[in-house]
């Protein structure tokens, strides 16, 4: 799952992929912003943990769960 995150006031985005489908990604997403919580934490498929603060979040972009095609499409 890919997952791109925008920071605002930022040029650069935060961009990741996850083992996490679309779902639980949203519904962790979404559970930190309704908390009001300070930060929102993801985890990538390598282990790394990424620690969001949510007062700075501009938009979150979950890709879909397709797999990516590899060669040529007759």
């Amino acid at each position: 799952m890919d997952i791109r995150i925008g920071i605002a006031n930022t040029p650069r985005e935060i961009s990741f992929e996850s083992s996490e489908t679309a779902g639980e990604i949203e519904k962790t997403v979404a559970a930190a912003l309704d908390a009001k919580s300070s930060y929102l934490t993801l985890r990538d498929d390598k282990g790394k943990v990424y620690v969001i603060p949510t007062a700075t979040l501009a938009y979150v972009e979950i890709g879909s769960d397709a797999s990516r095609r590899v060669g040529f499409v007759a």
